[in-house]
């Protein structure tokens, strides 16, 4: 088996007094998309950031066989791409612009951009279906606009690692399984691909792995049926996923216990 790009060992976050993430352990491989799941306060977006490198931790985490504490910024920035929950844009940058950002720990610049610059944010653009807003404002945009955007601009970086917190909140059902198929992609030509989310059903159907948080403890990791056959979600949730197949698609609809 190859090096795990993610090992961690009793991974513990406390912020402002809290305990926010307890005793957390795991391997992440290049080549999985894993789901971070679990109820509001759980410590989802905590483990994100503390993989990203944006928070600090108590325990062994390991980034590619060498201490994520320590790796450079200018190394961490060339593997690791990170869209947080709630991204904006507070200057009128052109869309274009905002998704070369993605290129900039690779040395381009905005008035500087090779061929292969200017293709991955075309690519990153068009997967997104961003293409047409290219020219306009990043402020004028919808919040759903935006997203797109900003997702975008993760998938010009060509990082081997992908961490994207709710990647799909504020979208339409079109873009949301859009944005599902993209990381999907993603993690199908090689890279870690991690993302957070509160749509079990989208989580269940386009993730290879899901990881699950209860009082910032993993209380389950592993595929998705057997994590939904466990009855681990339906504890922590509070409600009872039943599979539906509509058409031969198959997917998950929640009732209360």
């Amino acid at each position: 088996m190859n090096r795990p790009v993610f090992e961690a060992n009793a991974i513990s976050v406390t912020i402002a007094g809290r305990s926010v993430l307890r005793d957390c352990a795991f391997k992440m491989q290049s080549g999985e998309f894993i789901a971070i799941i679990g109820p509001n306060g759980a410590g989802k977006t905590t483990l994100l950031r503390t993989l990203a490198g944006l928070a600090q931790y108590k325990g062994r985490l390991r980034l590619n066989g060498g201490d994520l504490a320590i790796c450079p910024h200018t190394l961490r920035a060339k593997t690791i791409s990170y869209l947080p929950q709630s991204g904006a844009v507070h200057w009128p940058m052109r869309v274009r612009d905002v998704a070369a950002l993605g290129r900039m720990p690779f040395g381009a610049s905005l008035q500087r951009l090779s061929a292969q610059d200017r293709s991955l944010v075309q690519k990153g653009l068009e997967d997104c279906d961003a293409a047409h807003l290219a020219d306009q404002s990043a402020t004028e945009l919808s919040g759903g606009e935006l997203s797109r955007v900003l997702l975008a601009r993760v998938l010009a970086s060509a990082t081997p690692v992908i961490l994207a917190d709710e990647p799909t909140a504020s979208l339409d059902p079109a873009h949301q399984i859009n944005t599902m198929q993209r990381l999907v992609a993603s993690a199908q030509e090689g890279r870690l691909v991690v993302a957070v989310s509160h749509d079990i059903d989208l989580a269940a159907r386009y993730a290879t792995r899901m990881i699950a948080l209860e009082n910032g403890v993993i209380v389950g990791d592993g595929a998705p049926e057997s994590l939904l056959d466990s009855g681990v979600l339906q504890r922590i949730f509070g409600v009872r996923f039943l599979r539906v197949n509509v058409d031969g698609v198959s997917a998950l609809t929640i009732a209360r216990i």
